[in-house]
Parts: structure tokens; sequence; C-alpha cells
């Protein structure tokens, strides 16, 4: 009889498998034991502790190639950008740009990552909303390719920048095409009521004053609907529309290029079936072609931008179990797993109830199943790690416990919550381990503590006079 408490789609059939497209390819047991790039999980815990993000280098870098090939064979031209903000440190930004990608940055922060790492500045494309004008002005003079706009006060500052620095600077206009794309709320960004973009009947008049202004040059039109998209539907759909307003605006100026953003889903668990890549790019390009033909001009330059889709499946989080502990509630018992990580490594659960898929790492085991919640170890209830899975019913403390398709917006959102350190982020390749991004010590997190400095002095409390007048409403 199935779990009460069990996901109707939750397989558990065997506790020990490793459903194909959630782990890293190539990731396989061995003597019971996670190897995952051709090493031991066993062995880099013993070595670097836990938690901590392993990217298999050749699972991101195969990927990464597989997007450019499969867009660049469905289309006569097109740019790939690399999302940094699904996971930016200088070598993953390298690997990009090795297999052919450019890098999307949307902060000041991201910009640095990508020009310190040695990336071309006329490579990066800078993205996001409420950019700040030093933010602006750095990125201008530092050469970046493309700037996106998301709002007309936008223009004007983009503008003002290239005009100190003397050069013309190319941008797209981000659009909100009222499409919403079939995914989380949180995670649809094309609708109309939301942050980002520039309403699709308010763009005629601000391309009119983008093409007044000397210091730019509009190169295209941006949309992006979501992120998580399963099928090429809702690409499609936005891709039309785009096309339309496209080929009335190019009629009175050269609008050479379409940025269709990015989005693309992937597995978390054994239950999603996203569309194959390379599906995707067929039908998209099939539509693009229709609606091209339907108002009379030919295919513009496309580009996209995937983050999630290169790196999410080439990382997984491996942590250690403290706790077990069986809860009996109306329906059954579930067994709470805790680890020695949660929401400060991996906010998008406790987010928007993202799901994953976790399997014991250090051995294989011939236990029944029991439907496990992974828990962190933070003072939050939401702090949920994934949700429900089927786990061996001997999991014990001190098993390590490998949580698949973390490479997307883990360590990017990750915080320093209930002053928690941040894991670091490995990368393997062929079997060897290296540190991308170091772990953090509790001297690091406590070093911008200004009251923790030995040349502090010791915080004075209110005295009552000082209480009154505070309640007197005088300070």
């Amino acid at each position: 009889m199935p779990h009460p408490l069990a996901p109707l789609l939750l397989d558990a059939s065997d506790p020990n498998a490793l459903a194909e497209g959630v782990w890293p390819a190539g990731t396989e047991r061995v003597d019971g034991a996670l190897r995952i790039g051709g090493a031991d999980v066993r062995e880099i815990a013993a070595q670097h502790g836990t938690p901590f993000l392993l990217v298999d280098e050749m699972v991101a870098r195969g990927r990464a190639r597989r997007i450019r090939e499969a867009f660049e064979a469905a289309f006569p031209a097109v740019d790939v950008y690399y999302a940094g903000k699904a996971l930016l440190t200088a070598d993953v930004a390298r690997w990009m740009r090795a297999e052919g990608l450019r890098i999307d940055v949307c902060s000041g922060g991201e910009l640095a990552i990508a020009l310190r790492a040695g990336v071309e500045p006329e490579a990066i494309g800078f993205h996001g909303n409420n950019k700040s004008e030093s933010v602006i002005a750095a990125g201008v003079e530092a050469g970046v390719g493309t700037f996106v706009l998301d709002a007309p006060i936008e223009a004007e500052r983009v503008a003002a920048a290239a005009e100190r620095a003397g050069r013309v600077q190319r941008v797209r206009l981000r659009v909100s095409v009222g499409v919403h794309a079939s995914t989380h709320e949180f995670l649809a960004t094309s609708h109309e009521d939301q942050k980002f973009g520039v309403p699709i009947d308010e763009v005629p008049e601000l391309v009119a004053r983008i093409r007044e202004l000397p210091s730019l040059e509009l190169v295209g039109l941006h949309s992006h609907i979501g992120s998580q998209i399963f099928d090429a539907d809702g690409f499609a759909e936005s891709a039309r529309r785009l096309l339309a307003l496209h080929a009335e605006l190019g009629a009175t100026a050269p609008l050479p290029e379409l940025n269709l953003g990015g989005g693309f889903g992937i597995a978390y668990t054994a239950a999603d079936s996203p569309e194959p890549i390379e599906a995707i790019a067929e039908r998209l390009a099939a539509a693009v072609r229709d609606a091209a033909d339907h108002v009379g001009i030919p295919v513009p330059r496309i580009a996209i931008e995937p983050g999630r889709w290169i790196v999410g499946p080439a990382g997984v989080t491996v942590y250690t179990i403290g706790t077990v502990k069986p809860v009996r509630v109306d329906d059954g018992t579930r067994t709470y797993v805790s680890v020695d990580g949660g929401m400060s490594d991996n906010a998008r659960p406790a987010l928007y109830g993202a799901q994953y898929s976790a399997r014991i790492a250090n051995r294989s085991s011939d236990a029944e199943p029991a439907l496990a919640r992974v828990a962190g170890h933070h003072c939050e209830s939401g702090d949920i790690v994934v949700d429900a899975e089927w786990l061996p019913a001997d999991v014990a403390p001190g098993d390590l416990l490998a949580v698949a398709a973390t490479g997307a917006y883990c360590h990017s959102l990750a915080s320093n919550y209930n002053a928690t350190p941040r894991p670091p982020v490995l990368a393997v390749a062929n079997g060897e381990v290296r540190t991308l991004v170091r772990r953090e010590s509790l001297d690091d997190v406590l070093s911008r503590d200004v009251g923790l400095r030995p040349e502090a002095e010791p915080a004075t409390a209110p005295t009552p006079s000082h209480v009154a007048s505070i309640d007197q409403g005088d300070a």
C-alpha cells in the first residue's frame, strides 16, 4: 500500500538508484559509494569536510557545448550567453568562454568576477533592473559589449555614462511581452505585474527616445519569460510577439538582433521530464522563421541566455547526517533526516518549494525504503532541503547524504544565516578535485562585525534617562 504521506510520483522501488538526467552524467556507485566525475565522495568529504558543493567540470562544459551547438544548428546566426547568476566563479567563467559562450552578468560583483577572470569586456552582457549609476559607469568604462535596458531612466543613465566615456554603447531593450511561462509564479518574469522590462505598448515611444541619444546604439529587443520551463511553447509565443514589434521598429532603423532570454528547465527529480534542448531549439527556430515570414523580415541574429540548464545538473551538494528522527503524524510516520547545512546553502526550497532528490552517498543498503524529509540545521521550521524522498530505512547519523542538481542558484543564493559559514565550491574533472571557492571560516563571518574587533569599545547600555527620553519620543 502506498505511504499516505508520499507524493504520488515519488518512486520507492530502489532508494539507492540514481535517476538518469537528475545526477551528473557518469555518476555511479562503486563499492556502494557515489563516484562523481571519477572521484569518491567519501574521500572528498574526508579531505574537505562537509557540506560542500561539487561541480563536475566535464558535465558543465559538455552541456555548455551541447546547447551552443543545438542553437547554432537551428538558427542561421546565434549568440549564447551563460547566465552568470546561476553560478559564477572565475573558473566557471573561463569554462564558458572556452566552450564559445559569452557571459551575462546582472550586478557589479558579477561584472568584477567576469573581468578579473579574463573575460573580454565585449563578450559580456549586462542585465538586471535598477542598475546604479556607478555600476553602469563601471560597465561602460570597462567596455561591456551590451547593456540590457530595463526602464526608461536606464536609457538616460547609460547614455550619460557612454558620453562621458567617449563611446557609443550597444544596448538592448527588455520587453514585457505578457507571456505567462509554465512555471512557478515567483519564477515567471514576463507577465504584466512584475518588476522587469517595459510593457510592450510603451516600447515604440522609448525606442524613439533611445534612438535620439547619440551615445546609444539600439541593437535589438530582449525578453525573458521565466525559469525552469520544460518546453518551447512559451518561448515560441514570446518570439511571435517580439518579432511583430521587431518588424515595426526595424522599418525605420536597423535592428539586427533579438534576445529570447533563458529559463530552460532541468530535471530535479525523476518525475521531471524537460524536452531535450535540441528539440526546443528546433521548435523555437521554426516558430521564429514562421513569425519572420509572416511580418516579411529576415530572421534576425538570435541570442539566448541559459544558466541553470548548463550548471544545475553538473552540481551535487554533499552533507553529513547528524540526527534521524521518526515523527508520527495523523497519516503515518515521516523520518526527519537532519544535515549539517540547509537553507543557508540552498534557499530554493524555502523560497518557492523547490523539489530535490537525495541519496545516501557513502554506501548502498538493502534496507527497506523509508519516507524521509531532509531538514537543515537552521532555527527555522521551513529549513527543508528535500521535502520528500525514499531513503533506506537504516539511514543513520554519520552517513553522507548527496542532493542532486544543486549547481545552479545554491552557491549564488547562499547566506550566513545563524552565522553559518558558507560551504566551498569544488570542481572535479577526471577524478581530480580542486577548490573553486574556499570554505568560509567563522573568522570570515565574524570579521565584518565591527564590535568584535579588538580595538572596539564595549557598547554602553542605555541609562534609565535615555530609556525615558526614547519612551517620550525625543530620540
